[in-house]
């Protein structure tokens, strides 16, 4: 029912001041919890999920590093503000998604202290995400990052959770992005990547070698910043250059195989949001459609095609 008001502007326009109020809210949520101002009138564009490779946060940094080497190239250049939200928790052993965490945290204070780019972009890691957060998070978010490695997701909730929200998918063909894509149709999703086949293909005969991507000089020029001076500066030398030498020489998830493509198509998705209407319809759409991910359903099925009670 709800999406037979997707092209009333009435509607549309109450449905954007909603999630500017939730920006709003959880703006004042984040100053009161750890003291960090966010600007309300950027983009929220959040991931926050367990922190592993296979969920691909370091590919997302790749993206904001694009960003960020934009504005220092010309820090006047026409930019839509952005806010980059994380959370996430690291298995106590799992060493190099500590290394990632400490990488993001690096380039946020990289970013915050230079007063040219700051007001136009944005970095901020919350600690400790949990329940909580996320409550005061899931209804500001603009964008959701679902960006694993295709075949890799089994299916995670938080896509749902965002969706749910009026949050708009920008992710790969995995977990339940598959069935959110087939919900809400090709103009309200941001689907960017290697399939699942493809992937699978190139673990099956050894067939990817991160080397080949890194000589293309885009991508290089995003990979080095991770040991570039100013990071080294900030963060710690050694870790950062593990990691570095990690998405060279390995890259088990397949970051650089998919870099230029999520870049290109994360440019759409923010010019798309520059048209507000269009943008609160994709919102709705998304909203609307959400309904099929109910744990009714779900059990449901469970028990005719599995349980049979």
């Amino acid at each position: 029912a709800f999406k037979a008001y997707e092209n009333d502007e009435a509607l549309l326009t109450k449905l954007l001041d909603v999630k500017k109020k939730n920006k709003e809210n959880f703006a004042k949520y984040v100053k009161r919890e750890s003291g960090i101002i966010l600007n309300t009138d950027s983009i929220f564009d959040v991931q926050v999920k367990r922190l592993h490779e296979y969920k691909r946060q370091h590919l997302n940094v790749m993206n904001i590093l694009a960003d960020y080497a934009y504005l220092l190239n010309d820090p006047d250049a026409p930019f839509t503000p952005k806010t980059y939200i994380f959370a996430a928790k690291a298995a106590p052993g799992y060493y190099l998604a500590k290394q990632i965490i400490k990488m993001i945290w690096a380039i946020s204070e990289e970013i915050r202290k230079n007063p040219k780019i700051n007001k136009k972009l944005s970095v901020v890691f919350l600690e400790n995400y949990c329940v909580t957060l996320s409550e005061h998070l899931m209804p500001a978010a603009d964008v959701s990052e679902q960006i694993s490695t295709a075949s890799k997701e089994a299916s995670g909730t938080g896509n749902m959770k965002f969706m749910l929200n009026g949050a708009v998918t920008l992710g790969t063909m995995d977990g339940a992005n598959v069935e959110i894509h087939d919900l809400v149709g090709e103009d309200n999703i941001y689907i960017f990547g290697k399939s699942s086949e493809e992937v699978i293909r190139l673990y099956d005969t050894a067939g990817y070698h991160p080397q080949d991507y890194y000589a293309d000089p885009q991508i290089a020029e995003l990979v080095d910043f991770i040991v570039s001076k100013e990071l080294v500066q900030i963060g710690d030398p050694e870790n950062l250059g593990r990691l570095y030498k990690e998405l060279c020489n390995k890259d088990w998830f397949m970051t650089l195989l998919d870099i230029k493509d999520y870049i290109a198509k994360k440019e759409q998705m923010l010019a798309d949001y520059e048209d507000r209407m269009a943008w609160a319809k994709k919102m709705l759409i998304n909203t609307a459609k959400a309904g099929f991910f109910s744990s009714d359903r779900t059990i449901a099925e469970y028990n005719r095609d599995i349980w049979k009670l």
